[in-house]
């Protein structure tokens, strides 16, 4: 009797789960435009903790709508980077994880501060080795097109716009010696051609953010990157990483969108500030969707629930 009764309750949870996922994959349907690409960070804990049925999840998704590729703000590899292009860890943190057929397409990464604790020219040069992994360098610009629409990325490289890691040459070696004023110029630059329909620029740090982590990242980012994002009128949202929490900010001054998106394995506890329209703490990634009239950033928890939008209209 006690098995039959334990087999009947195994069942019943079986089929919920599914009913929920054929709920899920109804909804996101709905979701679909143009363009639509899923935004992850922070995810390297070699399949623990929320990492792999995130990573399900995420394959699952694209299952049901048509994802073009995937951007990777940062922090793959907990907790000291890679050593090389050979180093286990891309098999653990990476490519046995992210296994699923429909996640075998273009990844578009940046750097975070757990990289460049070890080998960051490892991270750059693994796109030699792996066909999804496209990282031509530490910072660069694309276009995805569909449709007649156009989403323009600016991936930077934040960890060498922050005094904290060009300071600590010992954890940090490489961030000292990668030239700041010259990335900051080349970001001016292609903000001043950018005609897309939408800007997003893509970094590992956050400008504005609820964290237990030292004000001076965000003071530098603020008065270093901010600056610049502020002068052009075309960026539409800053995406990073880094906390380990979904927060979504608006500043007084500013047209643009801060949005933080949360770790893809751990997540940490959030509270508001200033300018503060939603936080979270769950664990889970972003899709972002795109046609010529709205632009959205759907925020996906572990159980594959869109908890919030960030919606912007032309």
């Amino acid at each position: 009797m006690i098995s039959i009764k334990k087999t009947f309750i195994t069942l019943c949870v079986a089929l919920a789960a599914i009913s929920g996922f054929a709920q899920n994959t109804t909804e996101w349907t709905k979701l679909e435009k143009p363009i639509n690409f899923i935004l992850a960070n922070d995810l390297g804990r070699n399949g623990y903790y929320d990492q792999k049925p995130i990573a399900e999840l995420m394959g699952k998704m694209a299952e049901n709508v048509d994802i073009e590729f995937v951007v990777a703000a940062g922090d793959v590899h907990h907790f000291e980077g890679v050593r090389s292009t050979t180093d286990p860890l891309w098999m653990t943190n990476y490519e046995l994880i992210y296994s699923h057929p429909d996640l075998m397409i273009p990844w578009y990464p940046v750097l975070g501060n757990h990289e460049y604790r070890g080998n960051t020219q490892a991270v750059i040069d693994y796109s030699n080795v792996s066909a999804r992994w496209r990282m031509p360098d530490r910072y660069y610009t694309r276009v995805e097109e569909n449709d007649g629409v156009t989403v323009r990325m600016v991936m930077i490289d934040t960890a060498p716009l922050l005094d904290k890691y060009r300071k600590d040459t010992e954890k940090y070696p490489d961030a000292c010696k990668q030239n700041m004023d010259k990335q900051l110029a080349w970001l001016d630059s292609v903000l001043t051609t950018a005609k897309e329909d939408w800007v997003l620029v893509i970094g590992h740090h956050p400008i504005y953010a609820d964290t237990d982590k030292s004000e001076s990242e965000r003071t530098d980012l603020q008065k270093r990157l901010d600056t610049i994002l502020r002068k052009h009128k075309n960026v539409d949202m800053y995406l990073c990483g880094h906390i380990h929490n979904f927060q979504h900010v608006r500043k007084a001054g500013s047209n643009i969108d801060y949005v933080v998106n949360t770790s893809g394995s751990l997540s940490r506890d959030v509270k508001p500030v200033d300018g503060t329209k939603f936080c979270g703490s769950e664990t889970g990634f972003s899709l972002i969707t795109a046609d010529k009239k709205v632009l959205n950033l759907h925020m996906i928890n572990k159980d594959g629930k869109v908890i919030y939008t960030v919606t912007r209209n032309k």
